[in-house]
């Protein structure tokens, strides 16, 4: 003989592991806002580290210009070899100017790194004038500084 038993749901132990979809949701949410806050913050600082790039040519250049002065006495490009089209990692396009007595070296954004509109150009000078240009045009004493 068969006794037929009905299915009764049990109820859940509550020693049983795993999450809830309201737990998941929680956590997924609180990830996201982290995410919104960080995200901006980590692409000023890539672009900020970028600026490095600009600086590192830009002293190669004065480097060259300065050995040129010593062994002709003219920052003329003739004699003198003109820096590269663009920097080392290429964030910068590199442009000179320079006549007997003197000579301006500038980094201008390229790419990616044109979103940095602190730091759009980048110039130094014989004088070891540093000085940077907003994408407004004003003066940025900050954009030297590493």
């Amino acid at each position: 003989m068969c006794i037929f038993q009905p299915f009764v749901p049990t109820r859940r132990n509550s020693s049983a592991k795993g999450f809830t979809l309201i737990e998941l949701m929680i956590t997924v949410a609180i990830v996201g806002i982290i995410a919104t806050v960080a995200l901006p913050s980590y692409r000023a600082y890539i672009l900020k580290s970028r600026r490095a790039d600009a600086m590192s040519t830009l002293s190669q250049a004065q480097t060259t210009f300065e050995r040129c002065y010593a062994a002709n006495f003219t920052y003329a490009v003739p004699p003198c070899t003109a820096p590269s089209a663009t920097s080392l990692n290429g964030f910068y396009s590199i442009s000179a100017v320079s006549t007997a007595t003197t000579y301006t070296v500038t980094a201008s954004t390229t790419g990616s790194q044109v979103a940095d509109t602190t730091c759009q150009q980048m110039t130094l000078d014989q004088a070891n004038q540093k000085t940077a240009i907003d994408s407004l045009g004003a003066t940025q004493l900050s954009c030297w500084n590493p």
